[in-house]
């Protein structure tokens, strides 16, 4: 097979997810072999939707799809399916690889080394931390050595070290790579091109090149259809103020003006639809409980994993209002499990002042029902925090995070994973917690919004705890106080 001969192509594809919601209109693209592709776009605009399409779970509803019959694809989505979380790690391959039985118990060990995930096959996967679970994600579809990687979102819940890993295994990969990320960084490193999903056409726009590539074409792209724009709008004024000067005079002239109305309306029909870029979210201020004095959270004790054993450490902790604390450490020692204990109350080692309204993040999104609307899961917030649920307050915190009319209608278990993220954001608003707690906010979250939740989190007035993996978000973040588990 030729390197310059297409694996991929989308030949005037169309995709609607209901009669009202259209993700592709008549989408066009290809892909070489060889080729590692970063396929980008808003929160919500369709990108996993894609890779759905691509392997044949879902069927466009017109145009073809073609992908060469002689490829292996496999896929690494962003999260573990809710009916896979009682299965062994073994099982789970055994579930998710075509490989035979005796072949498969060969290279689990060897691919497991690969992703750095150090577990035993027996383990239940519902007990792996969030950077286990992706690095699962990630060797299910690398165990299969195929032709086509689609990884979607492979970063999230990952420390420091396992993005450095899976970035140089991506780098000398041979073989062909599509990948949705919202981590530009990362991407720029191996990538050589980039399919953007336009979240208002619904069409995909192909770029050669890297992110920082596109960002910067794109620009150039506005500013050029920008100035073209003005440039006809002056001309077309010009032509009606003087059309309407000569219709006032009368005779041959009214002819004149006739001509001169037409031309400004040709010149106005050609002025071109600018680009839209992405929007990103309002500034917002998560407000705090105004009856919690003094100390919120104190923390004697806390247990991680080491070497397969639980170890409890002591711990002098205590944090009241305006009080920041970063929990850190590698992927599996036990951040996640220490923080959910705290947040449902049942830790040994810790204790919440009562009547403290906790606000939980959670990675998985685990804290909200994903049969409720949008609608319904921010309403129960706004009722819990006591204040009087109102309409035009409801719909106020919900436009800033760009959850508009149609998406507030929609069951949560629709959304994206991003869009999931930012109603959980917009609960935290309405719900004005005493103690916060964030297990990895930045997970599936388009990056343009980062920086406004750093500030939100940095200035918010109440008890906080924070987990997160990437550096730079935390540095935008105030910080009190550290605990490392690892230390």
């Amino acid at each position: 097979m030729s390197t310059q001969e297409a694996i991929i192509r989308f030949d005037r594809v169309s995709y609607n997810y209901s009669h009202d919601k259209t993700i592709l209109d008549e989408v066009s693209f290809s892909v070489r072999k060889g080729m590692k592709v970063a396929l980008m776009g808003q929160n919500g605009a369709g990108k996993s939707t894609l890779f759905k399409l691509l392997t044949g779970t879902l069927k466009p509803d017109s145009g073809t799809i073609s992908v060469n019959n002689q490829l292996t694809v496999a896929t690494a989505y962003q999260v573990i399916s809710p009916d896979d979380m009682d299965l062994t790690i073994l099982t789970y391959f055994q579930k998710h690889c075509t490989l035979s039985e005796h072949e498969l118990k060969r290279q689990v060990a060897a691919i497991l080394d690969v992703v750095h995930l150090v577990v035993k096959e027996d383990k239940i996967v519902r007990d792996l931390s969030g950077g286990q679970q992706a690095r699962l994600l990630l060797a299910a579809a690398l165990i299969q050595n195929p032709d086509l990687l689609l990884l979607d979102e492979p970063t999230n819940n990952l420390d420091s070290a396992g993005i450095d890993h899976l970035m140089e295994f991506l780098i000398n990969y041979k073989k062909s790579v599509l990948i949705i990320s919202h981590d530009a960084d990362f991407l720029n490193a191996f990538t050589e091109g980039v399919l953007y999903l336009d979240t208002y056409t619904h069409v995909i726009e192909q770029y050669a090149g890297n992110y920082y590539d596109v960002v910067e074409e794109i620009t150039q792209r506005i500013e050029k259809e920008n100035r073209q724009n003005t440039r006809l709008k002056k001309e077309a004024i010009d032509n009606k103020e003087k059309a309407n000067y000569f219709a006032h005079k009368g005779g041959r002239l009214r002819n004149v003006a006739k001509k001169m109305r037409e031309k400004a309306a040709d010149l106005e029909e050609n002025m071109v639809d600018v680009r839209r870029e992405d929007k990103t979210i309002r500034p917002f201020t998560i407000p705090t409980q105004t009856d919690v004095m003094g100390a919120v959270l104190t923390i004697d004790s806390f247990t991680i994993m080491h070497n397969h054993t639980e170890i409890t450490k002591p711990a002098n902790i205590i944090l009241g209002k305006r009080e920041h604390l970063l929990v850190s450490g590698p992927n599996g020692i036990g951040k996640s499990t220490l923080i959910e204990s705290i947040a449902s109350g049942n830790a040994a080692g810790a204790q919440i002042t009562p009547g403290t309204r906790v606000g939980y993040y959670r990675q998985d999104f685990s804290t909200l029902n994903f049969d409720d609307t949008v609608y319904q899961s921010l309403s129960s917030a706004l009722i819990e925090s006591g204040e009087a649920m109102t309409e035009e307050r409801l719909r106020s915190v919900a436009a800033g995070f760009l959850l508009n009319s149609e998406v507030i209608k929609s069951r949560i278990g629709s959304l994206s994973e991003g869009q999931k993220g930012l109603v959980a954001f917009a609960r935290l608003v309405l719900l004005k917690p005493g103690l916060l707690i964030l297990d990895e906010p930045t997970n599936h979250i388009n990056f343009r919004h980062l920086p406004v939740i750093a500030s939100a989190l940095s200035e918010y007035e109440g008890c906080m705890i924070l987990v997160s993996h990437v550096p730079e978000f935390v540095r935008q973040v105030h910080i009190d106080k550290v605990l490392d588990l690892e230390k």
